[in-house]
């Protein structure tokens, strides 16, 4: 198994520059003043990065479509509360970690439904490849305490800088090192439990 910082390093993933800005801006500004067709182009051209990051927290494609889908919907509500204070994406980051946790919420209630009616015991993602280092090492990232699932997945995952994640989590910056410093100590030790 390769070592836990060539795994950090596989767990960063190159992808293409959010787009424009200006572009961003405009659209928000349109869309903001009640625009559909703005509003649909904002949500066609954030939708992958909606449903990536909603996928790294989830670790399945069901519960990340889901996601993806429910921010759409908030986006469509929230839009015209955006201010401009941060980037368009960080303001993403920040209803898609939202999206994540409410839905973890929700799940432990359905749950606990489930097990008060003695109901079937819900069914739980796919097993992760003994031989696929990088999925066990997002598992172990799923395991994190929130904040420090967070922090690492926006980070690491996401090549945000510290700051950034800092405004996406509406944290202090100190704080997000913070969590990534506990993230990868508890990896480390995770991991290393997982190879005995």
């Amino acid at each position: 198994m390769p070592s836990s910082n060539a795994q950090m390093t596989a767990m960063t993933v190159d992808h293409d520059e959010p787009a424009g800005t200006a572009d961003d801006d405009t659209l928000v500004a349109q869309a903001r003043a009640g625009d559909r067709a703005a509003f649909a182009r904002l949500v066609e051209r954030h939708y992958d990065f909606i449903h990536r990051v909603a996928y790294r927290l989830t670790g399945t494609p069901a519960e990340a479509d889901d996601v993806a889908q429910d921010v759409a919907v908030r986006l469509g509500r929230a839009i015209r509360g955006f201010r401009g204070g941060s980037a368009f994406t960080t303001w993403l980051y920040a209803l898609t970690l939202n999206a994540v946790r409410d839905g973890a919420r929700r799940r432990a209630r359905e749950a606990a439904k489930a097990e008060a009616w003695a109901a079937q015991a819900l069914v739980e993602g796919a097993a992760v490849a003994a031989d696929d280092p990088v999925e066990a090492l997002w598992e172990a990232v799923r395991a994190l305490p929130d904040k420090q699932r967070d922090a690492i997945t926006l980070v690491h995952g996401e090549g945000l800088s510290h700051a950034e994640a800092a405004a996406a989590m509406a944290c202090a910056e100190t704080t997000v090192s913070w969590h990534v410093h506990q993230a990868k100590k508890r990896l480390r030790r995770m991991l290393a439990a997982g190879e005995d």
